[in-house]
């Protein structure tokens, strides 16, 4: 990608929007974030806010937007988290279909390239391990977190028809259980939750008997991912995560060992179709990217560590 071209990111606002904005400007991009904050958070563009190449748009992009002449769109809006998407299930499955048409509309119109932030939880709860692109899941349609994973795939469903019926230029990343800072405190994820109850000296909350399998991806790996995704000609979904596979009693070990925390582990029940296990198979982005992650959990834990103690302190400041 070269310097001087526009970029649009929706959802910029978010936990990974706004990191994939910074590495986009020390390219040299123009940047132009479109976020509704209803999760995004002004605190994590708070830095751009006098960066003479960002610009900022709060707009809903369930309706139609456009930001003007783009050479690129990132379409990263979505709520992500467990407790986000429980509670604005309805926005979830809109921002999966009527954002996806408008920030693809947005494509077509400026002949702009196009990545979107797709997910493993297309695969659900797999019955393949590890997953790799060619597998086509196994999710109920119906259940809970539903809203979440139907409106991934039907993303994923509508930029493949940009692409075959109006040729918009697309790209398609699938993530895998991502963090690091700026991640929201209370979000529900595995990470958040551990690193709060830790900090706080809270017993760390374990469901089910803490068996079932995640892969964690620090944020940085992941970025470099969709940079290289983005700079590709790809065209089908491609795995974006880190192929080390832990049990959640593991990552709550891991957690307590960073943090030297004193606090124990409780077991809660296991909720509904919860994932038993979760692991990227990574050959298409090693062969077609070169890319693979570098930071293993032990170290992006501790590179998180100081972003999760003072977002603690806020917390408890603000009580």
């Amino acid at each position: 990608m070269s310097q001087s071209k526009r970029a649009v990111v929706t959802g910029g606002a978010g936990f990974l929007g706004s990191h994939l904005c910074d590495a986009l400007l020390v390219e040299g991009w123009n940047v132009v974030v479109v976020d509704s904050l209803l999760t995004g958070r002004l605190s994590n563009i708070e830095h751009l806010r006098n960066e003479p190449r960002f610009e900022f748009i709060e707009k809903n992009i369930c309706d139609p937007f456009d930001p003007g002449p783009v050479d690129y769109v990132f379409h990263f809006a979505s709520p992500a988290s467990p407790v986000d998407y429980a509670t604005h299930g309805i926005h979830t499955l809109k921002v999966g279909s009527f954002g996806t048409f408008h920030a693809l509309g947005v494509a077509k119109k400026y002949s702009a390239k196009y990545l979107v932030s797709s997910t493993s939880e297309c695969y659900g709860d797999p019955l393949e391990h590890p997953q790799k692109e060619t597998y086509w899941g196994h999710v109920n349609p119906i259940g809970p977190r539903s809203v979440y994973d139907e409106a991934k795939r039907f993303t994923e469903a509508v930029t493949m028809a940009y692409r075959r019926y109006h040729n918009v230029d697309t790209r398609i990343a699938r993530i895998f259980n991502t963090y690091g800072p700026r991640m929201q405190l209370n979000d529900g994820r595995v990470i958040p939750n551990f690193m709060k109850q830790a900090l706080r000296g809270d017993d760390l909350t374990v469901y089910g008997d803490g068996s079932q399998t995640r892969s964690f991806c620090y944020v940085s790996d992941e970025i470099d991912g969709f940079m290289r995704l983005a700079k590709s000609d790809e065209h089908l979904p491609v795995n974006i995560g880190n192929p080390t596979e832990f049990t959640i009693l593991e990552c709550a070990q891991q957690v307590l060992k960073v943090t030297g925390s004193k606090s124990k582990i409780r077991y809660e029940p296991l909720p509904q179709d919860d994932p038993k296990q979760r692991r990227p198979n990574i050959s298409k982005a090693r062969q077609l990217l070169g890319w693979e992650p570098k930071i293993d959990i032990e170290t992006g834990l501790g590179l998180s560590l100081d972003y999760f103690r003072k977002a603690v302190a806020e917390e408890a400041a603000v009580k």
